[in-house]
């Protein structure tokens, strides 16, 4: 599932797929600019759901 999810990233453009011809087979993937430009928006995310974490622990 990961891989799948990786490879359709990669269509998108979110990331780069680079493969080596080894063995064990070794794959990196990389953010592209494109994919760089989520941070904010993941960042936001991640800071909603701390402050809802702490809501639902009785701390907000």
């Amino acid at each position: 599932m990961l891989t799948a999810n990786l490879r359709e990233m990669a269509d998108d453009g979110l990331v780069t797929r680079t493969a080596y011809p080894e063995v064990p087979p070794r794959v990196i993937y990389e953010l592209t600019g494109l994919g760089e430009s989520l941070s904010p928006v993941l960042d936001a995310l991640a800071e909603w759901g701390e402050g809802y974490q702490a809501l639902r622990a009785g701390r907000g």
